[in-house]
């Protein structure tokens, strides 16, 4: 690995591991600080020889990082949320001398190549890459996975956005869906408590909790073309992005098959599905195409319960609350039979909403908790659909209400009212008060 070290200064846990993943890919080493103290302790330690640092720190403002790293003659460039516009980037030039200036969301490549830009004439060396993440081709092929335990039901919206060139090409509107949930095929069998360290994946980038938000978040922020793999037990799903935008979601589990889910939504009986499959495999054609063949869908029918497949793998994995996953960054858009447009922020609105438990919304914000407004919102509120009463419930959020005050206050049920406030918080619009 290049010798050359990179200080990275973010406090979102997920984009700074994409960060670092994507210098490391470059070859250079990277040296990650979640607060602005931790950076300043980093550089007495080792002078980096470029810094990335976000201008809102909670512990002190990146000026105050980025004046120390001047002092040391360290090129940086800065990046933000929340101060933008070309007066804020020219002040972060002129008055605090900043080699670069970002507003996220950005395109990483155009950050690599500042830092590039910034680095010593030679070239960087780079690592091997990571042995390539599967395609949805591959996990299509690959053996079928029986769910070893209940997989929930939820509900689609009858309306399936397809993508092309980074934006919405065309929209394909059907009756709503709901998917049915699936009992264990065999007895679930307690989970071990992951061992501390432990790697079941060498590629493995690290646990999955609660942190899918932060995660497909990390990817918008960075308009990152790639893709996250999510795996527990046997089980693997992936969601693929391009360009920030989640496209395409694909998974091995069957109950998640084109078929059993045309099943789940009532739209195949548990017989056809028999002969579907029969026909399927003498003939070796995708089921779609037989059940085209079968006169049971339309072409354009088939198109859109292919998208509402793809919705309903990428909203499944919100109900995980253990795995592992990993990121990588191929460009594998060229691979996949349809591209449906999943705008991150709706996606992470709808699938906290959808999938996320009353048990576990209540131990990820508890009544006696507060909240308050973000400094640097991920998202715009523009960019969910907020109901009148959960407008009316965001105007109770000042920091000094608890939660249980909030669901008191709404009189809506409790449920519903945490779910929001908690889907908020994911997208970073809410976030804890501290302290």
């Amino acid at each position: 690995m290049d010798g050359r070290k990179i200080l990275v200064v973010d406090d979102n846990q997920e984009l700074l591991r994409l960060l670092v993943r994507l210098l490391e890919a470059e070859g250079w080493q990277a040296v990650a600080c979640p607060r602005g103290k931790a950076a300043l302790d980093a550089v007495k330690k080792e002078v980096p020889s470029v810094a990335i640092v976000d201008v809102l720190l909670p512990d002190m403002m990146g000026y105050d990082v980025g004046a120390e790293l001047k002092k040391l003659g360290v090129p940086y460039i800065f990046m933000t949320g929340i101060f933008k516009g070309g007066r804020a980037a020219s002040e972060a030039r002129i008055q605090h001398g900043a080699a670069g200036y970002f507003e996220k969301p950005f395109e990483a490549k155009r950050l690599l190549e500042a830092v590039r830009n910034l680095l010593p004439p030679e070239p960087p060396k780079r690592v091997e890459p990571l042995p390539p993440a599967r395609t949805a081709e591959e996990l299509e092929v690959e053996l079928p996975v029986e769910n070893a335990e209940p997989v929930p039901g939820f509900d689609l919206t009858g309306k399936v956005e397809m993508n092309e060139g980074g934006g919405v090409s065309a929209v394909i509107r059907g009756q709503s869906l709901r998917a049915a949930p699936v009992a264990p095929r065999r007895p679930l069998r307690p989970t071990p408590p992951p061992v501390r360290g432990a790697r079941s994946d060498p590629s493995d980038e690290g646990e999955l909790r609660d942190n899918l938000p932060e995660l497909i978040t990390a990817f918008w922020l960075t308009q990152q073309t790639g893709e996250l793999t999510v795996h527990r037990g046997k089980v693997r799903k992936t969601i693929l992005f391009e360009q920030g935008r989640p496209y395409f979601a694909s998974s091995n589990l069957v109950a998640d098959r084109f078929g059993p889910f045309l099943v789940r939504v009532g739209k195949l009986t548990a017989t056809q599905l028999e002969l579907c499959e029969a026909a399927a495999q003498k003939k070796g054609l995708k089921a779609g195409d037989v059940l085209v063949e079968m006169g049971i869908l339309k072409e354009a029918e088939k198109l859109y319960y292919l998208g509402q497949q793809v919705k309903a793998v990428a909203y499944s994995l919100f109900a995980w609350e253990e795995g592992r996953y990993r990121m990588d960054f191929e460009d594998r858009a060229g691979n996949q039979p349809i591209k449906v447009d999943l705008q991150p922020g709706n996606l992470i609105w709808r699938g906290v909403k959808k999938l996320y438990t009353a048990e576990r919304l209540v131990r990820l914000l508890p009544d006696g908790e507060r909240l308050v407004p973000t400094q640097q919102p991920a998202y715009g509120l523009h960019e969910v659909n907020l109901e009148t009463w959960e407008a009316r419930v965001l105007t109770l959020v000042d920091g000094l209400r608890t939660v249980r005050d909030i669901i008191t206050q709404s009189k809506q049920p409790e449920a519903m009212v945490r779910a929001t406030l908690w889907a908020l918080v994911a997208l970073e619009i809410l976030e804890k008060r501290k302290g």
